[in-house]
């Protein structure tokens, strides 16, 4: 690799964070549909900057939701062929009376750019987009072959994805791919993610009187569905955390004792990490430190839970129904259609007499857990270049979250995905006033740089 597509890439940074501020000002929230226009308007965006950087076959391709943007650059033929992966959707920005300034509208605080999606996951997919501009300006060409895709739906479990790759295997052969999604563990250490949690889901209803009765006149004759949905979630649950659905940990792979080993010795700060989420204890399955629990073992959530008046003052009813949700996280050897089942017959076995249950699936969000081999080439590659990098070899970890293109690249093209994000854990992504830092910025352009680079000469 020559220095001159690292010098481009320095002597352009304000241009490519004035970009990214462009990028971010993008409502692109793909779950609600009042925001469809800026979900197309963030998908020809990024169509005009890949077509910008001399990206080939530049196409805008339509799902049965949001569009996916596709590009190539096939001219090394030596070289291997890296299929990068990024998404242009960003998650909803309420509460909005959280922020400290607008979501849309990307604002530089003391080394932070401020805003929906700049963290996840606009501000790390636009490194690879600015890295093949550089390459091409500076040395006419890319030091390996490289397709991208950009979908418009991973804040929505990518519905759409696994029947896109399905119609476009040979378009999207590749050696393996390289992710722009998936960050960092900590700000302090370079890290790499070796494994990622599966998930499923589901909602459910308990329904009582056929409408909202008086409290009065019939409180004590007939079942309030929010009492009983109360008692139904909490039987869920062991009073330690662990999950009481009969059969859940069945298939669960214990760790072996150099796994545990490894996982002990990272220097995970437990009061640090309290103060992050502003908890006043941790608290979960016995038997398992914090680390264990978030990684590598499987959890049941309640995401929602809701039902009867929410109003300001009182209003006197029995509800006619209550609702919730819940997300189980998996782990190696369990399965998204195992496990809804079982939670499935745990809730109907466990109804309160008076009340009935409606049960519905969320089956378009199901996701296998991921983990990659540790030899992997591309791990290798993405290890040193963090070396040189940062100075300190990075350490690897595990992701409590999932990203279902891993599995789905590694079920329907016989690929493995690398992650390789320079954002950070903390950057509340997902949460108000999310943050993207300007150094990692920096850093992540040379790094991909550099990950091209040595990768084209192997």
């Amino acid at each position: 690799m020559t220095q001159d597509t690292l010098h481009y890439l320095h002597a352009h940074h304000d241009r490519i964070l004035a970009e990214l501020r462009e990028f971010v000002s993008i409502p692109s929230v793909s779950t609600d549909p009042t925001y469809a226009e800026g979900v197309l308007q963030a998908a020809n965006w990024v169509a005009e900057h890949l077509r910008g950087a001399g990206i080939e076959q530049v196409q805008v391709l339509p799902t049965s939701q949001h569009p996916i943007v596709y590009g190539e650059w096939l001219h090394a033929p030596t070289a291997p062929t890296i299929l990068v992966y990024g998404h242009y959707d960003v998650q909803p920005p309420e509460p909005l009376e959280k922020w400290h300034s607008a979501p849309f509208g990307p604002v530089l605080r003391q080394g932070r750019l401020y805003g929906r999606g700049t963290s996840d996951d606009k501000g790390p997919m636009l490194i690879p987009l600015k890295v093949a501009e550089a390459y091409r300006i500076t040395t006419g060409a890319l030091p390996l072959n490289v397709k991208f895709l950009f979908e418009g739906e991973e804040e929505i479990g990518s519905p759409s994805l696994k029947e896109f790759i399905k119609e476009h295997k040979q378009m999207l052969a590749a050696d393996f791919a390289l992710s722009a999604d998936g960050a960092m563990w900590r700000i302090d250490i370079p890290s790499v993610n070796i494994a990622s949690r599966g998930i499923t889901g589901l909602e459910f209803t308990l329904s009582g009187a056929a409408k909202d009765l008086h409290s009065g006149r019939h409180g004590g004759a007939v079942a309030n569905p929010l009492h009983a949905i109360a008692e139904v979630v909490a039987s869920l649950h062991h009073p330690d955390g662990s999950v009481a659905v009969k059969g859940f940990y069945d298939d669960v792979l214990p760790l072996s004792t150099q796994e545990r080993a490894a996982m002990a010795a990272l220097p995970f700060d437990y009061a640090g990490y309290l103060a992050q989420v502003g908890a006043p204890t941790t608290f979960g399955e016995t038997g398992h430190t914090t680390l264990e629990r978030l990684w590598t073992r499987p959890t049941l959530e309640i995401n929602g839970l809701w039902g009867g008046y929410q109003g300001l003052g009182s209003k006197t009813v029995i509800p006619s129904e209550a609702h919730a949700k819940i997300t189980c996280r998996l782990v190696a050897n369990q399965t998204p259609e195992d496990i809804s089942t079982k939670v499935i017959h745990h809730l109907e076995t466990h109804i309160p007499p008076g009340v009935t249950l409606t049960i519905r699936g969320d089956d378009k969000h199901n996701a296998l857990p991921y983990q990659i081999p540790a030899d992997h080439p591309g791990l290798q590659v993405a290890e040193a270049v963090l070396k040189e990098i940062y100075n300190q070899a990075p350490v690897r970890v595990r992701m409590g979250g999932t990203l279902p293109v891993s599995e789905l690249f590694l079920q329907l093209l016989g690929i493995y995905t690398i992650f390789f994000s320079f954002s950070t854990a903390d950057e509340d992504f997902h949460a108000p006033n999310e943050f993207f830092r300007v150094d990692r910025l920096h850093e992540g352009l040379a790094a991909w740089a550099k990950y091209w680079a040595q990768l084209g000469k192997s």
